[in-house]
């Protein structure tokens, strides 16, 4: 079966991707540069699609800048970069989401995402789309939840040829929605995942090493500690 996988070039995407790979899919691979500050991260996601030998990677344009509402997508808001843990380890478990959605959220990012997805999936006779949310990785995104991705399967099913002429609707697949940042480290690495090549950090420098400070890296950082491994990227600091 054809499976269209958004890739980010972060861990997430990238574990994501290894678990479509494992079940036995031929990849599509979808980037997407919207605007973001850490557009470095494109170059990882091209990485990791050469790594995984996907049937195309497809990279597409959406100027997200202009709509604005996001500090990944401002460059005259600060990224936040305030100790994530101290505040934040009583999260609630599940799909709950924090009540402060921080300023790194990027406004229906994973709606417009998955559109695009399903779009080409469907141009392409896929019928699975993964995307690697995760609710629980302290993002506090109201768009990586499970009731956001349940609902947009059906809004899929609805809207497209593939679901209503043809009787079989698009699958969104989220597999690592559940699970912590070690338990996707740890999966990754089973699958064979290298994580040298991926980018998590919103806000790397010019030779794309990630910062160490913002909440992305202090996730991915803490995920490692958990996992048992270390973090093969250097960081600046």
């Amino acid at each position: 079966m054809k499976a269209v996988c958004l890739t980010s070039g972060g861990l997430d995407s990238a574990t994501c991707l290894a678990i479509a790979k494992d079940e036995g899919r031929k990849i599509y691979s979808l980037s997407v540069l919207y605007g973001q500050r850490h557009a470095f991260e494109i170059s990882a996601a091209k990485r990791v699609a050469t790594y995984f030998g996907v049937e195309r990677h497809l990279v597409l344009n959406i100027d997200m800048e202009k709509i604005g509402g996001s500090s990944l997508t401002d460059i005259n808001q600060k990224i936040p970069t305030s100790p994530l843990f101290e505040s934040h380890d009583a999260r609630p478990s599940g799909s709950e989401t924090l009540n402060i959605v921080p300023s790194t959220y990027v406004p229906a990012r994973n709606l417009i995402f998955l559109s695009l997805a399903v779009a080409w999936a469907e141009a392409t006779c896929a019928g699975e789309v993964f995307i690697g949310a995760n609710a629980m990785d302290y993002s506090g995104y109201p768009d990586c939840r499970g009731e956001f991705i349940d609902s947009f399967e059906e809004t899929a099913r609805l809207g497209t040829k593939a679901g209503i002429c043809h009787g079989k609707p698009i699958r969104i697949r989220s597999p690592l929605l559940y699970m912590s940042k070690a338990e996707i480290i740890q999966t990754g690495l089973r699958l064979g995942v290298d994580y040298s090549i991926t980018s998590s950090c919103y806000q790397p420098d010019s030779a794309g090493l990630p910062c160490g400070r913002c909440h992305s890296c202090q996730i991915r950082l803490k995920g490692f500690k958990e996992a048992g491994f270390p973090d093969p990227l250097k960081y600046q600091e």
